[in-house]
């Protein structure tokens, strides 16, 4: 977009965020329920870059509230097919051969269109019937001039509103903008495609169209033709609480074994195949875990499950949802009240998801956010938990859980668990297989460039003793500065330097006096404030 489009641009965009910017102001208290809706409106108003920046926060549970987010998961780019000449531009630049040449058949009609990119369908020579994804043109320099004109408008934003920079919205447009820029490059989702087959690879039960290699570049992707029925099919019937254990097996398999999964399992992403596999689609987001991810996700899980809130403690600061220094009573005291409040709830109803995620958000403030990765792996458990029940709507998760506990501690090499309670032997059995690990982080985050230890202590309770030293200081530095002016001021007085005024009254003089006054006067008024000498 050249210098003559920019100013257009930028002032659409201002007005459109500002007209939110009063409605909110209008509506905050009256008609709050009103909001949501408003937002969503003025994100499609602004066109692709805003709709997909709107879809990326409806999945941060982190920095919207439920309303926001239900709203801007509705967001459609209501965008209409481009024209095929530059869909086959686009793939012979990408490939550096003729259409002919690649396809035996092309449909230049696109079977699928969206904002970012459409698919035709066609066919190889050997008979391969495969979907073509073609990215539009221009929107690569689209988004980058949209997300630069926005962190202009975000930024005087701030300037006007300083309480704004509370929550990071800068550093939230960056990552939502880095975000954006994987999806529309469609080399990266092949990356994605590969790791996931792989992942995959042993499960018969599980599927997903396939590459075909070597047709993969950032404008343009080619996968096989996928034959298949949305598993919405199947909501509420007979066979959708077959296929929601299946959907729960595949996932526990992913997370716990492969360590890699299928990252938008929500029901248009999920079919079913003839012979009964399950097969995924839209591969834009994938997550990754970790072993020792996987360890601690696998413990949290069995500490909800068996309501021991130190061990969900002690897994959730494994996985980072929580970090140190903190109060260990304070917080196993919070996960007991959230883990007694799921024990009264129906099976039906029972949330691993939510528990994860109100465990997740305990203590953070107004400031919390969670790592990429972590943010991937909770959509993931709420999305495929809401597909889960509506397949199968008195769907027991616990019970679920409880009949694959046992392999999935295998899994891990955990101590397998007898009776129905967990002994205390097992948690000491936990805790010291545990300790060899811990003292070798702790070490090495302590070991300096030199190769010798440098150990560090963290007291509490000593802010306010920091606080009254730091100020202290500050006075002292500003009762010498002080001082020092007077000085000067006495003798640039005694020696008569510089120009004169009132007859012969130095003006250096005066000045000098005149910022020290000014100066005694603030730290007179900082000791009368603190109530103390």
């Amino acid at each position: 977009m050249d210098s003559r489009h920019k100013l257009p641009r930028s002032l659409e965009i201002a007005f459109a965020l500002s007209g939110f910017a009063w409605a909110w102001f209008r509506l905050h208290r009256k008609s709050p329920e009103q909001l949501p809706g408003r937002l969503r409106s003025t994100l499609e108003q602004l066109g692709t870059t805003f709709v997909k920046l709107g879809q990326g926060l409806s999945l941060r549970r982190d920095v919207l509230p439920p309303g926001y987010r239900e709203e801007l998961e509705k967001l459609q780019s209501r965008v209409p097919p481009f024209s095929p000449d530059l869909a086959v531009g686009a793939i012979e630049a990408a490939f550096g051969q003729p259409l002919d040449t690649l396809f035996v058949d092309f449909s230049r009609t696109p079977f699928a269109a969206a904002s970012v990119a459409q698919v035709h369908r066609a066919q190889l020579h050997d008979g391969t019937d495969v979907a073509v994804k073609v990215r539009r043109p221009g929107i690569v320099t689209q988004v980058t001039t949209d997300l630069r004109l926005l962190r202009r408008v975000i930024w005087v934003a701030q300037s006007l509103a300083p309480g704004l920079r509370r929550q990071r919205p800068l550093e939230l447009i960056d990552e939502l903008g880095a975000q954006l820029h994987g999806e529309i490059d469609l080399e990266h989702e092949a990356r994605n495609v590969r790791r996931l087959s792989t992942a995959i690879a042993d499960d018969p039960s599980l599927t997903m169209p396939q590459l075909v290699e070597p047709y993969a570049s950032p404008s343009v992707l080619i996968q096989e033709f996928s034959r298949g029925a949305p598993v919405s099919d199947e909501f509420g019937t007979e066979r959708g609480a077959v296929v929601a254990r299946q959907i729960l097996d595949a996932y526990l398999r992913q997370l716990f074994a492969a360590g890699v999964f299928h990252g938008d399992p929500h029901p248009g992403n999920l079919f079913l195949m003839a012979d009964g596999r399950l097969c995924f689609h839209d591969f834009g987001t994938i997550g990754y875990l970790d072993p020792a991810a996987r360890r601690a996700l696998a413990l949290l899980i069995e500490a909800v499950s068996y309501a021991d809130a130190e061990g969900a403690l002690d897994a959730a600061m494994a996985l980072e949802f929580l970090t140190p220094p903190l109060d260990r009573r304070e917080y196993t005291r919070a996960i007991s009240e959230i883990l007694d409040e799921l024990s009264t709830l129906p099976l039906s109803q029972w949330s691993l998801a939510e528990t994860i995620w109100r465990i997740a958000r305990l203590g953070r403030g107004d400031n919390f956010r969670l790592p990429r990765h972590l943010l991937v792996l909770l959509r993931t458990l709420f999305l495929a938990e809401n597909t889960i029940r509506a397949l199968d709507p008195g769907f027991d998760l616990l019970a679920a859980l409880e009949q694959r506990r046992e392999s999935l501690a295998a899994a891990f090499d955990q101590v397998r668990r007898t009776g129905g309670k967990r002994p205390l032997t097992q948690r000491l059995v936990r805790t010291a297989n545990a300790l060899p690990g811990l003292v070798a982080d702790l070490l090495r985050q302590a070991q300096n460039e030199d190769g010798r230890l440098n150990l560090s202590m963290h007291h509490r309770g000593l802010e306010e003793l920091e606080l009254h030293l730091g100020r202290t200081g500050n006075r002292l530095s500003l009762a010498l500065v002080t001082l020092g002016l007077y000085v000067a001021g006495s003798l640039l007085m005694l020696h008569s330097a510089g120009p004169r005024i009132w007859g012969d009254v130095p003006i250096f003089a005066v000045v000098a006096y005149a910022i020290a006054l000014l100066l005694s006067l603030r730290l007179i008024l900082a000791i009368a404030r603190s109530g103390r000498l």
